[in-house]
């Protein structure tokens, strides 16, 4: 797709509001087949929405736009997987959410049903989502705003941990890689998410089992004995052997 076609693309609608491929396509002088193609890339993107014949600008750009797509990806496990961790959560106790759409979901879980506790985030919209609700004390961490996930990292972050202790962590997971060790797509991200391994009594992965044979670029941790994870029922049984060979405690959901 050529940059300026999908910028005007992007600027009709911005202007005209919600119109038909028929419409931008005379607007941009381009075939209704070419702008059907162009309109599928700028919807991967989270710039545009699709609807039936025509499309409209995202009401959220970019980066968070993304990020409310990925909350969408096996939001049935997620669900499920969130659950397991809401019944795990003892009243009274001081708990880290990790960023992530997977730990979203559990906090989404705490605000139907609450439960009283010392919550501590480095994630903007569990916070958010977290705020108000009765019972629960929240405590966002400071540090450098990483848009791709919504969280807060870097060298700010990594104090305010280093001062700080855990009866749980709930951590999301970018990729558990075949040389069994979990990796971030970003290197504060990664840094950040090993120290907060550190900083609990007890650690838990939270992830649906797409992530499991994934490799991304900075490694987080290796897995260990002393590693929980709830997953769901779509975990291969190699890496069920694997997780036993480990050692893992590993909770299979539904």
């Amino acid at each position: 797709m050529k940059a300026d076609r999908s910028a005007q693309i992007q600027h009709y609608l911005y202007a005209s509001g919600p119109a038909s491929v028929q419409a931008i396509a005379a607007a941009v002088g381009a075939s209704l087949a070419t702008v059907r193609r162009d309109l599928h890339l700028l919807q991967t993107t989270g710039t545009i929405l699709r609807d039936h014949g025509g499309a409209r600008i995202a009401d959220r750009a970019g980066v968070e736009v993304a990020f409310a797509r990925r909350e969408q990806q096996n939001l049935a496990a997620k669900r499920a997987i969130a659950g397991a961790a809401h019944a795990r959560l003892t009243p009274g106790s001081t708990v880290f959410l990790d960023a992530g759409t997977t730990t979203l979901q559990l906090a989404r879980r705490l605000r139907l049903n609450p439960v009283a506790l010392n919550l501590i985030t480095n994630c903007i919209p569990i916070a958010l989502e977290l705020s108000g609700v009765p019972q629960i004390t929240v405590t966002l961490l400071g540090g450098r705003l990483r848009p791709e996930n919504a969280s807060m990292v870097g060298s700010l972050t990594e104090r305010a941990l280093n001062d700080l202790w855990f009866d749980q962590v709930f951590l999301g997971v970018g990729a558990v890689a075949p040389d069994a060790c979990i990796y971030s797509l970003d290197p504060d991200e990664a840094r950040a998410n090993a120290q907060m391994l550190t900083r609990a009594s007890t650690a838990t992965l939270l992830t649906d089992a797409s992530k499991f044979g994934r490799s991304l670029t900075w490694k987080v941790a290796a897995l260990t004995a002393q590693l929980g994870i709830i997953t769901d029922a779509g975990l291969p049984s190699d890496w069920r052997r694997r997780l036993a060979d480990i050692g893992c405690p590993v909770q299979v959901v539904p």
